[in-house]
């Protein structure tokens, strides 16, 4: 065979290929959203607005918990990258939350969870309990970052927290919660690796009868990137909800986590 039939012979396959992947990743995307449609029965504004499993009702929540229960979702639900890309990977979240990204490459995974404690504190104006543990193994609170108490000043200060802590750090900060029966909104799974780590919150618990509870989840990751609502990519129906009860580990759609990863501010 010649190599220009060759090259027509191989570039014909590379199409046929790219087409039927193509073909596939349509496929998946309307299965996907067919079957998350049973956690959906209107337009998904605030984050309590996604249905919870058959037998189950929300969990009773703190102050904290009841703030993130209210946090408002993206219209068009799309996850972006701090430059304004669309994240390749649209099938693994049911809702993204209605929060900027920032246009450096700096709010990734760790810096979500703390971006979402700070927003709180910030909007009860608890400026004073605002601080993280960086990297360097110091704290830097917004007090003492500054004395404006703005928001412009505010976004300034959590500019300069996700350059310098990280998943490590936060892991430092927080307390470890001894059992996933005990787990709450606004709780944190968390990994610090060498040299990537990874880190979610946990944006929702229900309840049923029994005692049996489950929980939703929220991530950014790497690139910096908006916060979405996960899937949970063991269930048959892909549910946004986690059994606490799960048997071996957490399998996230973009990580795996053990038991004892849960932690609280």
């Amino acid at each position: 065979m010649s190599m220009k039939k060759s090259s027509v012979l191989l570039i014909g396959l590379l199409i046929v290929g790219y087409l039927s992947c193509q073909n596939e990743d349509i496929k998946t995307e309307k299965e996907q959203e067919a079957s998350v449609s049973v956690f959906i029965q209107k337009e998904l504004k605030i984050l309590s607005d996604i249905l919870v499993p058959k037998n189950y009702k929300r969990d009773s929540v703190s102050q904290y918990g009841s703030w993130i229960r209210n946090l408002t979702l993206s219209k068009d639900n799309t996850v972006y990258y701090y430059n304004g890309e669309k994240k390749p990977n649209q099938s693994i979240h049911i809702a993204v939350l209605d929060f900027d990204i920032g246009k450096r490459d700096l709010q990734q995974c760790a810096d979500a969870c703390m971006r979402i404690r700070a927003e709180y504190l910030f909007e009860q104006k608890r400026f004073s309990e605002i601080t993280f543990l960086l990297a360097s193994g110091k704290w830097k609170s917004f007090t003492d970052y500054t004395q404006k108490r703005d928001y412009k000043s505010f976004r300034k200060y959590l500019t300069y927290i996700f350059s310098y802590a990280n998943t490590k750090s936060l892991k430092q900060q927080l307390k470890k919660v001894n059992s996933l029966r005990k787990i709450e909104i606004g709780d944190v799974f968390v990994q610090s690796g060498n040299p990537y780590g990874h880190a979610l919150t946990v944006m929702d618990v229900c309840v049923d009868t029994t005692g049996n509870k489950q929980f939703m989840l929220s991530q950014s990751y790497m690139p910096a990137q908006s916060i979405e609502i996960l899937i949970n990519p063991n269930s048959p129906n892909s549910s946004p909800w986690y059994s606490a009860d799960f048997e071996g580990d957490l399998i996230t759609p973009e990580w795996t986590f053990q038991k004892g990863d849960l932690r609280r501010f």
